[in-house]
């Protein structure tokens, strides 16, 4: 990992991406499956940052200067979106604690390989270009939808608010030198998403308010 760390963050990106298409399509979003492969993906991560001895490196440490927890309001903001249609449950007590994990892997996973691994090897050549290309990188991904069945208008939306979102996950990092916000963010978000009343009106409403937000306040970091 320390010599080749290019070659094996798409090769874990591509696994990732995959394997997870293999079990949406087999067996549903909501499976014993989905959980245990993203928990190998997990295992492996955190192994292999454990033994190459870069927890640090990658972000996994908390924010030192208390200051600096104001990035995280916005945050909030983000994770509140679920619900501004209200809350619903229409899924059994199973589903719900399988899904709420599974998701809390998944936030885990993406900001490894995207905000940690991805954006720290190109940040090594330039840090501006580091931005683009990851945040690019993670909202241009979510095309893999299409393939698992989802519609394109609605895919199309996912991948633009999701690279404004990438956009400011990064900027916190480099910000705060921790991912634990961009993390916990990303875990809630989609973790709380099965909570969600999600009607089509519901869904463009979230939408523009998650770019708004991500853009907004991607803005004020910039200034900042």
């Amino acid at each position: 990992m320390k010599n080749k760390e290019l070659f094996y963050t798409i090769i874990y990106i591509i696994f990732y991406v995959i394997s997870n298409s293999i079990v949406l399509n087999n067996y549903g979003q909501i499976s014993i499956q989905s959980l245990l492969v993203n928990t190998v993906i997990t295992i492996t991560l955190v192994s292999t940052i454990i033994s190459t001895k870069k927890t640090k490196y990658y972000g996994l440490v908390k924010v030192n200067k208390p200051n600096k927890y104001l990035y995280f309001v916005p945050l909030i903001l983000l994770v509140l979106i679920n619900f501004i249609g209200g809350i619903k449950i229409q899924n059994t007590a199973k589903e719900i604690i399988l899904f709420i994990l599974t998701m809390l892997e998944v936030g885990f996973i993406e900001e490894i390989l995207f905000r940690g691994y991805l954006f720290k090897i190109l940040e090594k050549d330039n840090q501006k270009t580091a931005i683009i290309i990851t945040s690019l990188t993670f909202g241009i991904g979510h095309i893999v939808n299409l393939l698992n069945g989802a519609n394109f208008i609605p895919t199309l939306i996912q991948i633009l608010y999701s690279i404004s979102i990438g956009y400011l996950f990064v900027k916190i990092l480099i910000k705060t030198k921790s991912l634990w916000p961009c993390i916990i963010t990303h875990s809630l978000l989609n973790a709380l998403s099965i909570f969600s009343n999600q009607t089509t009106i519901i869904f463009y409403i979230s939408s523009i308010l998650l770019l708004f937000i991500s853009l907004s306040y991607s803005f004020y970091l910039n200034k900042k």
